[in-house]
């Protein structure tokens, strides 16, 4: 199974969701957005199995071997969410923030300086900011 992205990915989270950490089975999810135009599927569509993670999201895995794939939402169609680790080669950007770390595993401690919040970026103050 193969894909192909075309430009800059979006901005890029580390996300804490008890939903992303289950998906991937760690800490969090480091993960970015993109535009649908922006994304082509090479082979393998027909290896895909939809999981409707909520009302809104879609998440795609590979039938054959499990590996999480990307995200849809129902609400903003126009978006796909990639997973960094599914991603081949050189990645240009690094994680902006720490999100929805309201609800991070008990047994992991955020170590960087990078902001953190309790949910979305835009619909919140941060938790922490180190550069206040």
């Amino acid at each position: 199974m193969s894909y192909e992205i075309e430009g800059r990915l979006g901005p890029i989270f580390n996300c804490h969701c008890s939903k992303c950490r289950r998906w991937h089975g760690a800490a969090f999810r480091t993960r970015a957005s993109i535009r649908s135009d922006q994304f082509r599927w090479l082979s393998g569509e027909h290896n895909l199995t939809p999981y409707a993670s909520s009302e809104n999201v879609t998440k795609y895995f590979c039938k054959t071997c499990g590996s999480p794939l990307i995200s849809t939402y129902k609400d903003r169609p126009e978006v796909v969410g990639i997973p960094l680790g599914g991603l081949e080669g050189d990645i240009e950007g690094e994680p902006e923030a720490h999100i929805f770390t309201g609800s991070k595993a008990s047994w992991h401690q955020i170590t960087d300086l990078l902001p953190q919040f309790d949910n979305w970026p835009n619909s919140e103050s941060r938790v922490r900011d180190t550069n206040d």
